[in-house]
């Protein structure tokens, strides 16, 4: 066998295991970040040309994500953020368009609070989507349902859903990380579901429309009373 085959051998078998070991690489990448932004992952390849490209979209989300100063709710913050959602929550019933439009600023607030930066709806998208992805969509249903409000096109059912789905993220945001995916008890609850005003009925029970949490973000079903995450904090009373 002459040098010139061997050099040619060699060459070839090194490129297969470069070949070989990148594709691991990206494979791996892949599993990762699949883990770690779930739903969002997929809405980011479909809204991609390429999966490569939604990939590197979502490590730019985390590099951005690394560079916010984010900072977890002092424990009278907290406690006062959990007064302010039960008063907007209480208010539904005499005023359901009022308090939906509340829950979403109250929102924007914790958010800002916690530094995250609020001034452009789709970067908070992004923003959130790196640790609180698998409650993300229902922080852009609620969204959407108050945009529509604000048209006058909302209907009173779809502000109580819109409630329930506030309340999802709302709850996240109240601690400093993600719920683990363990079977830890969930860190939340904020009171129960928001009734919807019926001349011939007092209480609303959700629809099989609402959303069910995912393993990896346990929250509150909807009818759950809501405990503050903190030991320190006192349950708010329920309203009779």
């Amino acid at each position: 066998m002459n040098t010139t085959l061997i050099i040619v051998l060699v060459v070839v078998l090194v490129a297969v295991i470069a070949a070989g070991a990148l594709a691991a690489l990206r494979l791996s990448r892949t599993r990762r970040l699949r883990a770690r932004f779930g739903p969002e992952y997929d809405r980011a390849v479909a809204d991609a040309p390429n999966r490569g490209t939604a990939e590197e979209r979502l490590l730019e989300r985390e590099r951005r994500h690394d560079e916010l100063d984010l900072r977890p709710l002092s424990d009278g913050a907290r406690e006062r953020y959990i007064r302010e959602w039960t008063t907007v929550q209480e208010r539904f019933v005499d005023a359901p368009a009022a308090s939906t439009r509340d829950a979403d600023r109250l929102i924007t607030a914790l958010m800002h609070d916690r530094v995250y930066p609020v001034e452009d709806y789709e970067q908070r998208l992004a923003d959130l989507s790196v640790d609180h992805a698998h409650t993300l969509e229902h922080y852009r249903t609620a969204h959407a349902i108050s945009t529509r409000i604000s048209d006058n096109e909302a209907e009173t059912e779809e502000m109580r859903q819109s409630m329930v789905h506030y309340r999802e993220l709302f709850a996240a945001l109240l601690t400093p990380t993600p719920p683990p995916t363990t079977s830890s008890p969930p860190p939340t609850a904020l009171h129960p579901t928001p009734t919807t005003p019926n001349p011939t009925s007092t209480t609303a029970h959700p629809t099989s429309t609402t959303p069910r949490p995912t393993p990896e973000t346990p929250h509150p079903t909807p009818n759950e009373p809501i405990r503050p995450p903190s030991p320190r904090i006192s349950p708010e009373s329920h309203p009779n």
